[in-house]
């Protein structure tokens, strides 16, 4: 029982990493630029691979480390939920997604520069795979990790050895 968890561990921290992965090759090699939310929702993957990194050198805090990666992911799914509904028109754009820095901005040269960047609206899906938006894959994806993750919590005793 205690390989299940492990594997499960690893699989998760495959799933994270190729996550990462694509998401920078995405903006990087295609070029396409994320939003703000978009470069939000990577980081409970860098904390999901952090986290699991720091469990396999201490084991002794194994169910606490599990506990924060279901409450990371669980973040990681409301977030993408949010930025979802704001994709399909069910929520409004907040501040989260508006001009970096607007309260910053003094003189008319800084306002004229920021005016030529291109913001990304968090509303603009410039990416899809097989017809999904990214944020939809990576609300489903946080959602199966967290599947995961609370069957491992719940049966840890059983995969204890």
């Amino acid at each position: 029982m205690n390989n299940l968890k492990t594997t499960t561990l690893k699989v998760i921290f495959l799933i994270s990493l190729i996550s990462l992965i694509s998401a920078y090759f995405i903006e990087y090699i295609l070029g396409h630029q994320p939003c703000n939310l978009c470069l939000i929702e990577r980081i409970p993957y860098v904390l999901g691979i952090t986290l699991i990194i720091l469990n396999y050198f201490l084991k002794k805090n194994e169910q606490f480390i599990i506990l924060l990666l279901i409450l990371l992911f669980s973040f990681s799914f409301i977030l993408s939920f949010y930025h979802f509904g704001i994709e399909q028109g069910f929520f409004e754009e907040s501040a989260v997604c508006s001009i970096k820095n607007a309260s910053d901005t003094i003189s008319k040269e800084e306002l004229l520069e920021q005016l030529q960047v291109r913001i990304i609206s968090c509303k603009d899906v410039t990416f899809r795979i097989f017809g999904f938006s990214l944020t939809s894959l990576n609300m489903i994806i946080s959602l199966i990790l967290n599947f995961l993750l609370l069957k491992v919590f719940k049966n840890y005793e059983k995969f204890k050895k």
